[in-house]
């Protein structure tokens, strides 16, 4: 019986780290005022016929704060990456110098950082909302198990303990990203 506990437990614990890996992810590809080679992780190229990542048909890195550079390791790619930029909708104008395309990360604009900071406070609600929703098959598993009230109610108390210190870590990741947005 205990076993059976341990298993919805830990499957409730990665159920939440989910959340929060998924949180993260999400957070890497909001824009927070300076140049990453995340901000093109949705840029898909048509390489020889099939949709590829960016990552994998070229080299990108940051120079400096304002800057993307692309490498790709085939010269023949440098228009297919330049136009899946362009069609990605990013607000990237790429330029090709025939080696490599340079994009430049334009400054944001107040309004801009506020629209970000609500997009990461939307994905921060998200992830809170997974968090609860496995909570709520646990606590549901918990009730199908045959075991004493007194259990029920004592895992319950443990699985509602993981919410609330899951919770304090999204918490914590969207007061670091919104601080990181808001920087100028």
């Amino acid at each position: 019986m205990n076993e059976e506990i341990n298993f919805l437990l830990d499957a409730t614990k990665e159920s939440m780290d989910g959340a929060i890996t998924h949180l993260e992810r999400a957070f890497m590809k909001i824009r927070a005022g300076k140049a990453s080679p995340a901000m093109l992780s949705s840029v898909k190229v048509d390489y020889y016929g099939s949709p590829t990542p960016l990552a994998q048909v070229a080299n990108i890195n940051t120079p400096d704060g304002r800057t993307i550079s692309v490498q790709p390791w085939e010269k023949n790619m440098l228009q297919e990456i330049e136009k899946a930029i362009m069609n990605a909708n990013l607000g990237f104008n790429p330029m090709n110098n025939g080696d490599f395309i340079i994009i430049n990360v334009p400054p944001l604009t107040e309004e801009r950082r506020r629209d970000l900071a609500k997009q990461a406070k939307a994905e921060a609600e998200d992830a809170k909302v997974s968090i609860r929703t496995a909570r709520q098959e646990a606590n549901k598993d918990i009730r199908d198990l045959e075991v004493s009230e007194d259990l029920q109610k004592n895992v319950e108390v443990d699985v509602q303990a993981l919410t609330d210190k899951y919770t304090k870590k999204i918490d914590a990741f969207l007061a670091v990203k919104e601080a990181e947005i808001m920087k100028v």
